[in-house]
């Protein structure tokens, strides 16, 4: 048991403490951070490569400037001739010092509204639909000469369309080709992962240039039985167009890069070379794309500094839930690109051992103190986890399951290395207070879940040879637990739904991701406290 009055002594420093790391942070963020391949990272894998069946799609967003808060937005009915507005993101006009980075939305037009739209989780990139149409995100820019002001969707926007109007894959690519080529597209390159309970796909999306209204895309199929990952770069090279099993694209497809120069019209066409040939010499880019099949696919032996690899592997052994979570938490450990390698103490008993104060989050100021890795951050390196993600998801999607059950999203708050992942099922009616609360706009708070990871996160770092081990240790055996009693609860709830009891078993699961999502931010909290109480000495 803590001293009480201590603890509050100290959480008030803390507050203080957190608020001045907050200016520090935001400082920092957009010099550090700015630059294309350091943002975000999606996995998928086909029901075939998967443990249980399922389809998985997934999304980091590694960002310092998107919203924090998960809520949901309910299936509704419209009137005819009802529209819907449509915004851009543009940097918050009024940020303070010390403010928390954000963005405003703009309105940019509006578009007519279909009569019925489907219930969906609201993230900053709207993740997955009561019908189990699951999207994960990566911007890979592409060339900058291809981004256009002249149409009215973006990235999030399309998103949010394709989860209020579609049920699978297919439909949601043929939806965004129709939506894209009359109201244009204003975003930079970008890779919607689409999943739904069958198959799983990749988007690849541009504008078509300056002032022009449309866009230009290319579409691949994961085969059911294989992993693929986008990590910012376009990875969508050669496209055959008579397989409309696993290729899709925009009818200007070819003509663009043609009439532009990236293609003579006689070589192979390669979509990615065409359209985003930067993204393909990203080392920050190249080494999370090996090493994500190198944990899947180990006898593939593919070399770690390659241009290219495969668009998808078909993994050693089944994918598991838990192994996506295990991928997500990984930074390179044990492998030459781990940026603490060269950052070496010598121990009680003699022996050169990596530094407990060595983290493998450190910021583009701490990198420039050390050469690390002879020159980690010359390279753009950056590694599966990192310190700025805001959130994260791994949505299955399961054909032998009802919709009502089969559409589930893990979602995970800030670092994945240092949080966890919580249930949170499609067809929910409400998630916990604290989840629906946006930590950029409180500003600190314990009124918002994601400032519990943060702090969590934030303190770990400062001596993660030491902390991550009661990090582990408060999240491993919870992590088992919510995967364990998820099972349970299905059950449960298909157990009501064979009776046509369908309301009451939304409910059951309802209240079970309220039930993991609040005890989840009550332990990071208090893990926060013994972090800060346990080590505070040896800072």
């Amino acid at each position: 048991m803590y001293d009480e009055a201590n603890m509050e002594m100290k959480r008030t420093l803390w507050i203080v403490f957190a608020l001045m790391m907050g200016v520090t942070l935001q400082a920092q963020s957009v010099a550090d951070y700015e630059s294309d391949g350091m943002e975000c990272t999606s996995i998928t894998v086909g029901k075939k490569a998967s443990a249980d069946g399922s389809v998985m799609t997934s999304h980091t967003d590694d960002s310092h400037r998107s919203r924090t808060n998960i809520y949901v937005t309910p299936e509704q009915d419209y009137e005819p001739g009802a529209t819907q507005t449509l915004y851009k993101r543009e940097w918050a006009k009024k940020q303070q010092p010390g403010q928390m980075l954000r963005y405003d939305n703009i309105p940019v037009g509006e578009i007519p509204q279909v009569e019925h739209t489907y219930q969906f989780l609201n993230t900053a990139y709207p993740c997955v639909n009561e019908a189990q149409l699951a999207i994960g995100e990566s911007t890979f820019g592409g060339r900058p000469e291809l981004k256009s002001d002249s149409g009215l969707i973006d990235c999030q926007r399309l998103c949010m369309l394709l989860l209020q109007r579609c049920c699978t894959a297919r439909e949601a690519i043929e939806t965004a080709g129709v939506l894209l080529k009359k109201y244009g597209w204003i975003d930079a390159g970008e890779c919607l992962t689409i999943a739904d309970k069958d198959e799983v796909w990749h988007l690849e999306i541009l504008g078509p240039g300056r002032g022009k209204l449309g866009a230009v895309w290319a579409a691949q199929r994961v085969p059911d039985d294989h992993v693929a990952v986008n990590a910012n770069a376009s990875t969508i090279r050669e496209i055959n167009l008579k397989d409309k099993d696993y290729f899709m694209a925009s009818d200007n497809v070819y003509s663009l890069a043609r009439d532009n120069g990236w293609w003579d019209g006689k070589s192979t066409f390669r979509f990615a070379y065409a359209y985003a040939p930067q993204t393909r010499t990203s080392m920050a880019c190249r080494r999370r794309e090996w090493r994500v099949f190198d944990l899947v696919a180990p006898s593939l032996h593919l070399d770690p500094n390659a241009e290219n690899y495969p668009f998808s592997v078909k993994p050693d052994t089944l994918v598991t839930l838990e192994k996506m979570m295990s991928i997500f938490r990984d930074f390179y450990e044990g492998t030459p690109y781990d940026m603490r390698k060269t950052l070496t103490v010598t121990d009680k008993d003699g022996k050169t051992v990596i530094s407990p104060m060595a983290n493998p989050f450190m910021k583009l100021d701490e990198l420039k103190l050390h050469r690390i890795n002879g020159g980690w951050n010359e390279r753009g390196e950056r590694s599966i986890a990192v310190h700025f993600t805001v959130y994260a998801t791994i949505i299955q999607c399961r054909n032998w399951l009802p919709d009502e059950v089969g559409a589930l999203c893990w979602f995970a708050l800030d670092n994945v290395a240092s949080s966890i992942y919580v249930p949170i099922y499609a067809n929910v009616t409400d998630l916990p207070s604290t989840y629906k609360t946006d930590g950029r706009l409180t500003g600190f708070s314990r009124e918002s879940a994601w400032w519990g990871f943060n702090r969590v996160g934030t303190i770990a770092a400062q001596r993660w040879g030491d902390m991550h081990v009661t990090v582990d240790k408060t999240w491993q055996p919870l992590q088992k637990e919510f995967i364990k009693e998820h099972y349970v609860i299905e059950q449960e709830a298909m157990e009501l739904i064979k009776q046509d009891r369908y309301e009451e078993a939304v409910q059951v699961l309802t209240n079970f991701t309220d039930i993991c999502g609040n005890e989840a931010v009550e332990r990071a909290w208090k893990l926060g406290d013994e972090l800060w109480t346990t080590y505070d000495g040896q800072w």
